[in-house]
């Protein structure tokens, strides 16, 4: 029954779109719009609903939570040296977005934009190896984190490939940088309960928490775009550059 209505919503889209009706999540501006940027800063709020909850007419997900498969981690060097692979992780608070500042791609130069994130927090499950604090600590749990006053630098460089008559835009490359104010990391679930090993591995996060977020940051900076750029080129490949400014 879910395929047969989520077919005729798609045929109610392309509908739309031979129309030339602008769905509900496009906030469009106007090409005479003496503040034009600040109109795409207001489009790009607008649309935060529509990506928290998911776009199911376009095959968008939603970003609540945003999911990643993996990232690994080498946090102390040696042939012991203490190694964590993230897997399956959910980041909640990707959608709780602020535009704070945009620059429009002019002359074959990238746009930017940077946007604030009151809170991130991560759940994912987790594999180590190696030796903690003299400690050997292999083994596996629950991992979380909390990133606080999280700022995204964002740089990418779009395309506008005509298809069907109409012309789209497409992301061809896409970076993101974060940097965070503050963070907190802890494991549970981990070594059988094994209350020493536990509680070493909480002290270590608690205390080397930058020396794991700066260690994390380059897979995760990565993988970020990587996602974010997947959705947003599937957004985009749904929507008619003219409906985002008329």
């Amino acid at each position: 029954m879910w395929k047969i209505a989520l077919c005729l919503v798609a045929f109610q889209v392309i509908l739309a779109q031979e129309a030339g009706e602008i769905p509900e999540y496009i906030k469009p501006c106007r090409r005479d719009d003496p503040e034009l940027l600040k109109c795409f800063m207001n489009s790009l709020e607008h649309v935060k609903p529509y990506l928290a909850k998911g776009i199911p007419e376009i095959e968008v997900p939603s970003i609540e939570p945003f999911h990643m498969n993996e990232l690994s981690l080498q946090l102390t060097d040696g042939p012991q040296g203490y190694k964590i692979t993230l897997k399956d992780l959910e980041v909640f608070g990707a959608s709780n977005f602020d535009v704070k500042s945009m620059k429009l791609s002019e002359n074959g130069e990238p746009f930017t934009a940077q946007i604030v994130m009151p809170k991130l927090k991560i759940e994912s499950k987790y594999i180590s190896s190696g030796v903690l604090l003299i400690i050997p600590a292999s083994g596996g749990g629950d991992f979380h984190a909390v990133f606080e006053g999280c700022k995204a630098n964002l740089t990418g460089k779009v395309s506008t490939p005509v298809r069907n008559g109409k012309t789209y835009m497409h992301l061809d490359a896409f970076s993101i940088t974060l940097d965070v104010e503050k963070a907190s990391m802890s494991i549970s679930n981990a070594f059988n309960n094994n209350r020493v090993l536990l509680e070493a591995t909480n002290l270590f996060l608690r205390e080397n928490v930058r020396v794991v977020l700066e260690a994390m940051q380059p897979q995760l900076h990565k993988k970020l775009a990587m996602e974010f750029g997947k959705l947003t080129n599937q957004f985009l490949k749904h929507v008619p550059r003219d409906w985002f400014y008329i």
